[in-house]
Parts: C-alpha cells; structure tokens; sequence
C-alpha cells in the first residue's frame, strides 16, 4: 500500500488541480457507486468517465465557475476548522492524499487532519438542514460515500464529520470505517477504471483513423466560465 501525503499543495490551487487531474476522487464516488452500493451506470456516471479521459489525455482541468454556495463553503470550511481546533483537537491542514494499493490512484482532499489517526471533513449547510441534523444527531447519508471513501485512502481510523451553518452550533459527529462500504466503493472504482480505460482506447482508436490531425490552440476566458460551458 502506498499512501503519499501532499502537504505542500494548497487546495484550490494550479498546483492541486494538476495533482488531482484525471483521478477519481472521494467527493466524486456518489458519480459511481448508488446510494444502495451498486455499479452505478446513468448519464452522470458515463459524463464523469469522459471527464477524466479527457483530462488524462490533455493533462487539463477545464475551470469552473464558482458561486455564491462555493464561496461560502470555503469561508465556512475555514471557521469550523478553527472551532474544532480550539474545542476539539489540533488540526493540521493537508493538500492531497493518494492511495495507489488497487492497481489505480484513489485521491481524497481532507479538511483537516487530527493526530496520527483522524481527520475531519467539514460541510457549509444552510439552516434547515443543520437543524435536520442536529435533531437526528447523524452524519447525513448523502455525504457517507466521500467519508468512507476518505478513511480508504488515508487507512486513518475515524473521520470527524462537522456540519456548519452560521448562527446555529456547529455539529460534530465521529465517522469509523465500514466494511461493506469499503469493499463496495473498491468494486465500484475498479469498474469504473477499466471503463475509462476502454473509452481512452477508443479515443485513440477514432484520432487514429481521421483523415487528418488539425492541432486547435486552447483559449479560456475565465469571466466566461459558467457551470461548465464556455
């Protein structure tokens, strides 16, 4: 097992991105595995497969809009890492982490890391739903994909989920690790690297009997990226 910590990345950076791009991700597992742990298989799962060939074939990360929620989220991020600091434990900030064990790269962003065995993964929420979550005083199933698949990655033994909304008290809830979703989220990227292998191929197969190569030079204006599309 290989577990390579990259701590002179910062997150957000050119520099993250280029380390990021082409991998499957923690926060990108629900694009591949469904909430049951099936293989999932739908448009996002097939849209997912051609993003990363693409990025592993022009080794770019296309920009991507950033909005009002996204902002808050990093100010958010930021504050909660603080108050977990000061009420929990010291955190130390951390850029990527890479597991290489399964034959392909797993990659995972964590918030933060807690001594030699925790981490914790902090989410900006609106009001209603950190109420929700403090009234069932659970991690919310929507964000167990990444967790887990955060605890793979690392092999640490528990993951501090902190859920964040300004005006409410923050919530804390400890993540161990699951096996059954363990093995599930193993299975599911597994599949999906070969698929992403056999799309690359027939990439290479298409460029290789065109007529013609005609090289296009990339041009990005950055006010004009929108959810996506230029």
């Amino acid at each position: 097992m290989t577990i390579t910590y990259h701590n002179d990345l910062i997150q957000g950076s050119d520099e993250w991105h280029a380390a990021r791009c082409g991998r499957l991700t923690a926060s990108e597992m629900k694009l591949i595995l469904t909430p049951t742990l099936k293989v999932a298989n739908n448009e996002k799962t097939r849209a997912h497969v051609w993003e990363l060939a693409a990025q592993r074939i022009t080794r770019y990360v296309e920009p991507q809009y950033i909005g009002d929620a996204m902002l808050r989220g990093h100010r958010d991020e930021i504050l909660a890492r603080d108050l977990y600091s000061q009420h929990y434990a010291p955190v130390t900030e951390v850029g990527f982490v890479t597991n290489d064990q399964w034959g392909f790269t797993l990659g995972y962003s964590p918030d933060g890391l807690v001594g030699d065995d925790g981490q914790i993964e902090c989410k900006s929420r609106v009001q209603k739903y950190q109420v929700q979550t403090i009234a069932e005083d659970e991690a919310p199933d929507e964000y167990m994909l990444q967790l887990q698949t955060g605890l793979l990655v690392t092999g640490r033994k528990w993951v501090d989920f902190i859920s964040y909304s300004g005006g409410l008290p923050m919530f804390v809830k400890r993540v161990l690790p699951d096996a059954a979703m363990r093995a599930a989220i193993i299975d599911a990227a597994t599949a999906f690297e070969m698929t992403l292998a056999e799309r690359t191929a027939d990439y290479n197969a298409g460029l290789a009997g065109m007529p013609a190569i005609i090289e296009t030079e990339r041009h990005v204006d950055p006010g004009a990226v929108e959810d996506g599309e230029y």
